[in-house]
């Protein structure tokens, strides 16, 4: 019998998240460890191999990298904006940002 390891996968969505605790055959995979987790047939918006990004600890790596007891795997959903477009946006536009996100001309 192999020994196992325990994992961790994760999604998080808007307004709350998904966390799974599981239980693998030493030398699975993350995209063993997704599929193990039935978070594919919960939510089919998951694409693994196009859309989605995937890490261990917020480091990205691809879906055939071996796990390690105790690791976090971590499904990451599509970017809406591109945040280098949206500070050039804010830039173009005049807004100058202060320290903590709020607009500089709101303290005035």
């Amino acid at each position: 019998m192999s020994a196992m390891i325990r994992v961790e996968v994760v999604y998080a969505l808007p307004q709350r998240h998904e966390r799974l605790e599981l239980q693998l055959p030493e030398g699975a995979t993350v995209r063993q460890a997704i599929e193990a987790s039935g978070l594919l047939d919960k939510y089919p918006d998951i694409e693994l191999d196009r859309r989605n990004k995937l890490g261990i600890y917020a480091k990205l790596v691809k879906a055939d990298t071996e796990l390690r007891d105790r690791d976090r795997v971590e499904i990451y959903r599509p970017l809406i904006a591109d945040p280098k477009a949206v500070r050039k946006k804010r830039a173009d536009e005049g807004k100058v940002m202060k320290k903590g996100g709020g607009s500089a001309e709101e303290d005035g």
